[in-house]
């Protein structure tokens, strides 16, 4: 007997749908870090990059908030996310490859629509979660997670992602 056995189907839903919002929130979390790691080690790519001559070494602080200001981290998407990265990295930078890389490109769409969905149940974030998922009819985000293994799908291939950037990262 499992620990969501004596849920109801919603209540499973549910779970699956605070699943996505978490891998979510620790794929931004994962980006924010790896992108003021890249900043704090090559401050002349960047500085050229955004036109401004820094310093050889800046805290993370300081390389945090060049990219968040005074709000926080965000970006729509994985081409949102592209975007935000080619503001501080040349297009052939390793991090930029790693996250365009075709593998990657349907779950991280689906990771950010699914989480999307999951987070405000929008008519325009349920469009897009069945724009990305191929799927006309769409309950909600948890409904068609936790079925087919595509949660476990997805994971499995954020963890490859997370793997790719920590092979492709120079030593």
């Amino acid at each position: 007997m499992t620990a969501c056995s004596s849920l109801g189907e919603t209540h499973v839903s549910w779970v699956y749908e605070h699943g996505v919002i978490r891998v979510y929130r620790g794929f931004e979390k994962l980006m924010l870090e790896v992108l003021v790691g890249v900043m704090n080690n090559d401050t002349a790519t960047v500085g050229s990059k955004i036109g401004v001559p820094l310093p050889k070494h800046l805290t993370d602080e300081v390389c945090q908030y060049l990219v968040v200001g005074t709000g926080y981290f965000d970006f729509k998407g994985r081409d949102g996310l592209l975007a935000l990265l080619q503001r501080f990295l040349p297009g052939p930078h390793w991090l930029v490859k790693t996250i365009r890389k075709p593998t990657y490109k349907d779950t991280l769409e689906q990771l950010s629509a699914l989480r999307n969905f999951a987070a405000h149940s929008s008519a325009r974030a349920k469009k897009t979660a069945k724009e990305v998922t191929g799927h006309e009819r769409l309950a909600s985000a948890g409904a068609w997670l936790k079925h087919q293994g595509r949660f476990s799908a997805m994971t499995k291939h954020m963890r490859l992602l997370a793997q790719d950037i920590t092979k492709s990262a120079p030593r």
